[in-house]
């Protein structure tokens, strides 16, 4: 009994303990509310004293640097030499890039005072663009990319032709592309040395060949080229040819109503890009048409027509370049597709490889026929509409 007595001393009701344990909550909420608050009244900071220890954090603390672009090369192992040529939007230096021969072309847009600031910016980033994709090609048969550089300040590059200073002094709106440097030249310079002997049929179909599987790799990464013509086709020492030039190039729109103007040379426009109509990349299909024609033939299409006269005959009286009559059917066939005025019933580039793969070369067919050293005499009638 004694023990039973002693226990209900010492008991505890139901209700009274759910009481005590709120209140010790209570109390150990309050507690740690106290150690943890952070909230400052506003009235009580010193500006003054925030600024200085603010300075006194990032003092010795260098600005952050724009990201480099995996593209971007290291302008102090640039150096130019001799103007290759010069065009309307820059001009191409032979040089070295870290001890390795190297074309290097300016871009030169324009005085930065005859641009606006959203026009320089639209420009540089439709370079910054196109050039993040061409960095990514690998193809035999396409000029390969090394390197690029912004122009985000005045850009200086050693030179051994220009400034007393030893440099090149360029503007910060000029954009510099650096490829692989070809010694053979272009295929149009290439042409013109031939233009009175002209090709065998195996270097003919070689150089075709050689274009069409580089626009075909090109297609195959959704990339139009669109400005194809012989001037922008390059040769290395084994007569190797490969595509360059890319200054119009872009990736293909989604919507071919987003492409539209005359965009590239004249005499290898197809007609729906000087109508000024939406096209695709079988633009690129018809300019290698007049290529393979020109190769063929050793000689420039339309070298007689203005501007006017040209568009309009191509356009509404479907003038092409006159076939040789020595020229191999299947090689003729070849260019007649490629050239037709529906870009529909235009064939692939993929196809056109095919095509002239499928050509047999053994048995001669050129301009120059077998046995002998001069051209045929079948192209020497008068052309043009």
């Amino acid at each position: 009994m004694e023990g039973g007595a002693q226990v209900s001393d010492v008991a505890i009701a139901p209700e009274k303990a759910e009481e005590i344990a709120r209140d010790v909550k209570a109390e150990k909420n309050e507690e740690v509310k106290k150690k943890t608050s952070s909230y400052v009244r506003a009235d009580t900071i010193n500006l003054a004293d925030l600024d200085a220890a603010l300075d006194r954090l990032n003092k010795g603390k260098t600005p952050e640097r724009r990201k480099k672009e995996e593209w971007e090369i290291d302008l102090s192992k640039l150096v130019l030499k001799n103007v290759i040529a010069r065009g309307t939007y820059g001009t191409v230096y032979k040089g070295s890039y870290d001890g390795q021969d190297v074309a290097v072309k300016l871009l030169d847009w324009g005085e930065e005072s005859t641009m606006t600031k959203s026009e320089i910016e639209a420009l540089r980033a439709a370079f910054r663009q196109e050039v993040a994709v061409w960095h990514k090609l690998d193809h035999p048969n396409v000029t390969k990319f090394i390197g690029a550089s912004m122009g985000n300040g005045d850009l200086q590059i050693p030179s051994h032709e220009q400034g007393a200073d030893g440099f090149v002094h360029v503007a910060s709106n000029v954009c510099c592309v650096v490829v692989e440097y070809l010694a053979g030249g272009t295929l149009k310079n290439f042409l013109i040395r031939h233009i009175r002997k002209k090709l065998t049929f195996k270097v003919v179909m070689q150089l075709a060949l050689d274009l069409s599987r580089g626009l075909s790799y090109l297609h195959s990464q959704s990339i139009i080229h669109r400005d194809v013509k012989s001037e922008n086709m390059l040769l290395d020492k084994r007569m190797n040819l490969k595509i360059a030039d890319f200054g119009v190039a872009r990736v293909e729109a989604q919507n071919p109503k987003d492409m539209t103007g005359e965009t590239g040379t004249l005499g290898y426009m197809a007609p729906e890009v000087l109508a000024g109509k939406p096209y695709n990349r079988k633009c690129d299909v018809y300019s290698f048409g007049i290529c393979l024609w020109e190769t063929y033939c050793c000689d420039m299409p339309y070298p007689d027509l203005s501007f006017a006269e040209m568009t309009s005959a191509v356009v509404k009286q479907n003038l092409r370049p006159e076939i040789p009559k020595c020229c191999p059917s299947a090689l003729a066939t070849v260019m007649k597709k490629c050239w037709d005025a529906n870009p529909d019933k235009r064939p692939t580039m993929e196809e056109v490889v095919h095509m002239l793969e499928a050509i047999d070369t053994s048995k001669g067919g050129g301009m120059i026929p077998p046995g002998q050293s001069g051209g045929c005499f079948c192209f020497w009638s008068s052309r043009g509409p």
